[in-house]
């Protein structure tokens, strides 16, 4: 009885976390904001990493069961479900990549240098399951039978197209090689971008001559001069 009264209590606290955790982050429900904008002002560094492992959890989720599903493949069970397969990595995404990309911070460098191989390794995980490219692979093998419209068969092919390139045909021991190169790839990625915004960031022009500044507005000289 007293084991079974640990195990109910164990449940309920995890229960209880998840629920505590769902409630603090953004992240990890739908933005309850005017045209979906994420809301920045409850956004916070600590937020991040959950959620995209949180999304991990939930996309590799959705696929299994596009995998599992024992109805013939089609545009509907699997290329819809394929593309609506990550909402929460999409909501994270979007934000955690633009800002990083735009006006990253020490912390948030540190932190995508942390999560960038297990991004990585996630789309490999994607990109070269052979079991859901055989059912990306059937609906594309019959997209003229289909009555697609034209956005459907945009997204059929881009689907398709991006399993091709992304290694899904090659052999095991390339597949295995082309894993390495991604994860290496993922983290010089982040390096080289940081060092691109770092230089537009440090750039400086100092106009010496009046004349060279000829056609501006003067609130925008004024503005130049108190930065100088």
């Amino acid at each position: 009885m007293f084991k079974k009264c640990i195990l109910i209590l164990a449940a309920s606290c995890m229960m209880y976390s998840c629920a505590t955790q769902t409630e603090s982050n953004p992240f990890l429900t739908e933005f309850q904001t005017p045209n979906g904008v994420p809301p920045f002002d409850k956004i916070k560094l600590e937020h991040y990493e959950p959620a995209f492992q949180k999304g991990i959890e939930e996309q590799n989720a959705n696929i299994q069961a596009i995998i599992d599903n024992t109805e013939a493949p089609t545009f509907e069970n699997v290329i819809v479900a394929l593309d609506n397969s990550s909402p929460t990595l999409d909501r994270v995404g979007g934000v955690f990549f633009n800002l990083t990309e735009a006006e990253t911070t020490d912390e948030l460098t540190a932190l995508s240098m942390k999560l960038a191989p297990t991004l990585a390794e996630h789309e490999d995980n994607i990109s070269l399951n052979q079991e859901l490219f055989k059912k990306v692979d059937a609906v594309y093998s019959q997209k003229d039978a289909l009555g697609l419209t034209r956005e459907q068969q945009r997204l059929l092919e881009k689907t398709h197209k991006k399993f091709i390139r992304s290694g899904a045909n090659l052999p095991a021991d390339k597949q295995a090689r082309l894993r390495e190169i991604n994860k290496q790839l993922s983290t010089l990625g982040i390096t080289f971008s940081n060092n691109i915004l770092n230089e537009n960031n440090d750039f400086k022009l100092y106009v010496g001559k009046e004349e060279d500044l000829a056609g501006l507005p003067q609130w925008f000289r004024e503005s130049a001069m108190a930065e100088a």
